[in-house]
């Protein structure tokens, strides 16, 4: 009975939160689809559906162009950080580097520091190559950024795989970069594409970066920061356009995350439990 009662409340938990974390979401979307006349109360539904923000949203803010520019630069970031976190990584984790310690020590330092600290700075720098105003301006920033959680990330996945593997490779004649590519890559799937969806959403949803690096070019401006400057303008005072410019700018997300749950989720778990 105990048991049964434990389990009855633990599952009306999970509904309640449940019900938390998505009642924001289906608010925006019931506003968004809402007509001016027939706009939902906080509760409940809309009493028509209409797309018509949906358009009103795209055509005016330039969508097309910031989510080109978005996923330009995600994916820019995703492939060069996780290329050169898996390297680092394996390096820390598995060779001889000298002051290894010390170098993790030093990453530490990219994890603790504030955000907002290194903004003038890199304007600076940018400013001082003539990046500023190009999609550049966001991608190096960036890379260097994730570079400290990626090396983290895989340094601790590959130091909780079994010294077997490697030590297997090495007696059958394989390299270090044999090794890393044919036996210890493949193990890190998941890990590894969990790392590339965090830094997907990172990069994506950044806004402070794309206002000070890029706010004059429109054709380089990112989704959240071309939300940000239709919501400011008076074209966007309907709250329903301004829902569904929202809903514009997270929806890519949405459906990125819904086809990689699993994979994100066993990567989250992979190397909780070690030899």
């Amino acid at each position: 009975m105990r048991s049964r009662r434990e389990a009855a409340i633990s599952r009306l938990l999970l509904v309640l939160a449940t019900v938390i974390a998505l009642y924001p979401a289906l608010a925006v979307l019931f506003l968004a689809l809402s007509t001016p006349d027939a706009r939902p109360t906080s509760l409940g539904m809309p009493r028509s559906l209409t797309f018509a923000n949906f358009v009103t949203a795209w055509d005016f803010a330039r969508f097309d162009s910031a989510l080109v520019s978005s996923a330009f630069v995600a994916t820019t970031v995703v492939v060069v950080a996780v290329a050169l976190s898996v390297l680092s990584g394996y390096a820390l984790a598995r060779l001889n580097v000298p002051f290894s310690g010390l170098i993790l020590g030093v990453l530490l330092i990219g994890l603790v520091l504030p955000y907002e600290g290194v903004v003038i700075p890199l304007y600076l720098q940018m400013l001082d190559w003539g990046l500023v105003n190009t999609p550049w301006a966001l991608i190096l920033p960036q890379i260097g950024l994730s570079v400290s959680l990626g090396t983290f990330w895989m340094h601790t996945f590959f130091s909780g795989l079994p010294r077997a593997l490697p030590e297997a490779a090495a007696i059958d004649g394989a390299t270090r970069f044999q090794t890393l590519t044919r036996v210890l890559l493949p193990t890190a799937a998941p890990a590894v594409s969990t790392l590339a969806l965090l830094v997907f959403l990172y990069t994506w949803n950044d806004f402070l970066l794309a206002l000070v690096l890029v706010p004059d070019n429109p054709d380089v401006q990112t989704a959240p920061l071309a939300l940000s400057f239709f919501a400011g303008n008076t074209r966007a005072a309907d709250t329903g356009v301004t829902a569904a410019a929202a809903v514009l700018v997270a929806l890519p997300l949405m459906v990125l995350y819904v086809f990689l749950q699993r994979r994100f989720i066993s990567g989250l778990l992979s190397g909780a439990v070690k030899e």
